[in-house]
């Protein structure tokens, strides 16, 4: 959407397309779904920072990344379908905030400050994923409006979680790094 365009809407809708846009990171030229996961690899860390601090035994701060990874998926949704309308295209390269929201879904569970090396392996797989778009993420991204910007960037997530989680139980099964 060009400047003139972007003059005629409204406080709100500006909001949504700058929460939309990941900050403006959607209008890079080139890969803006790569540059929309950056923030969600801080967003996931910032989760893992907290449920480490929480003092919640082990499964609590599992089951609190979950609830969070999911509400902020959802809340989302509604950002999505609105800035698809304003920017007039279906599912518009623009739209970045799926990547960003949705990327914490990839690390649910993984001991990201004892392991830091697993945030990197996490962005790496959760970028292959969404590109891959395995089943059926793919079909779902057809569906309408945001939901469907949404739900197959979250089915895709699913699936880095688990390759995420195998990398990361072979790597301490090998030895090459300590326990985390």
């Amino acid at each position: 959407m060009c400047a003139d365009a972007r003059a005629g809407i409204s406080r709100w809708d500006r909001l949504t397309l700058l929460i939309a846009t990941s900050g403006g990171l959607g209008y890079a030229p080139v890969a803006s779904g790569t540059f929309g996961a950056m923030p969600g690899a801080l967003l996931a860390y910032a989760a893992a920072v907290v449920a480490a601090h929480s003092g919640a035994p082990l499964a609590w701060q599992v089951a609190g990344q979950l609830l969070a990874a999911v509400g902020l998926s959802a809340l989302v949704i509604p950002v999505c379908d609105v800035a698809e309308t304003l920017l007039g295209k279906k599912d518009d390269g623009r739209i970045v905030a799926d990547e960003t929201w949705t990327f914490p879904v990839c690390t649910i569970g993984l001991p990201l400050l004892t392991a830091p090396w697993m945030l990197a392996v996490a962005f790496v797989v959760n970028r292959v994923c969404d590109v891959i778009k395995p089943p059926p993420a793919r079909r779902l991204q057809d569906l309408h409006g945001g939901f469907g910007i949404v739900v197959d960037d979250f089915i895709a997530c699913v699936y880095a979680l688990a390759i995420n989680h195998a990398i990361y139980w072979s790597v301490l099964a090998l030895g090459w790094f300590p326990r985390g």
